[in-house]
């Protein structure tokens, strides 16, 4: 939806789904940052268990995608909610002051990462978990008699992030994502999922965006209160995540999907 007379509260909505649609590569980008200072130290070996009866059930959940144990290294990873600076002094480092301040909301980073990548799969997101700033300017939209369009003018507000997106190597920044698992991991737990495995509900959200459809011509807009809807009601009845998918527009949609497919056989590879 879109407000057509509320302007700022419709820049909030755009935004939100810009930034959600990011989520999963600024969550690798993120990580790849944080790699340069700290990585999980592995457990010590354990011995090998005595043959085994039949698996016992525990009542938690099975995990289907594991993650590999990370190499030891001197520094641990910094405790979840101190992670914020570190994040921040090292994006700048790496990509300048404009890097952090484009894309990089200061506070409670992977918090708002992992929120954010949990709530693609639903009916909405929150705009105040998004992980990444705004992006500039509003919604265009074509009005031509009684048909309202999103204007192909309006992709290529994306262009900035698209270009992070096709510079991402996701093999290297799925490394760099087991490495630091554990803090998503946690923020995973804490956002009310005790036992269960952030990994597998990446690959979840990853499946379901892979699932959005790739409408070809004009998008056809309706407006039946104050809000834009799509008027094709099977778009509109989309989940968040594949809905604004569309919304970028259907060349930017193909990069990101090619990204999700590499990144996907990565962190799925580990058994």
């Amino acid at each position: 939806m879109w407000d057509a007379e509320a302007e700022s509260e419709e820049r909030f909505r755009n935004r939100a789904i810009w930034g959600s649609a990011a989520a999963v590569v600024v969550l690798a980008i993120a990580v790849f940052v944080y790699m340069r200072y700290f990585s999980h130290p592995a457990a010590a070996p354990r011995p090998a268990p005595p043959p085994a009866a039949a698996p016992v059930a525990t009542g938690q959940p099975t995990i289907q995608h594991p993650v590999p144990q990370g190499a030891a290294e001197a520094k641990p990873l910094p405790a979840l909610n101190d992670s914020d600076q570190e994040l921040r002094d090292s994006v700048a480092g790496l990509f300048g002051q404009q890097a952090v301040q484009t894309f990089l909301n200061p506070e409670n980073i992977v918090r708002h990462v992992v929120a954010t990548i949990d709530n693609l799969p639903r009916n909405k997101l929150a705009v105040e978990l998004r992980p990444v700033r705004a992006t500039p300017g509003d919604t265009v939209v074509t009005i031509q008699g009684e048909y309202t369009t999103l204007s192909d003018e309006n992709y290529a507000r994306y262009a900035p992030f698209m270009k992070l997106v096709q510079a991402t190597n996701p093999s290297t920044l799925a490394a760099v994502y087991f490495r630091l698992y554990p803090l998503f991991q946690q923020a995973y737990e804490d956002l009310g999922y005790p036992g269960q495995y952030f990994n597998d509900r990446l690959v979840q959200v990853i499946d379901n965006l892979l699932d959005a459809p790739e409408p070809k011509g004009p998008i056809r807009l309706i407006q039946p209160k104050v809000f834009y809807e799509y008027a094709d009601p099977k778009l509109e009845s989309l989940p968040a995540g594949q809905k604004l998918l569309i919304r970028m527009g259907s060349s930017n949609e193909t990069v990101i999907k090619g990204k999700l497919r590499e990144l996907r056989a990565e962190i799925v590879q580990h058994k």
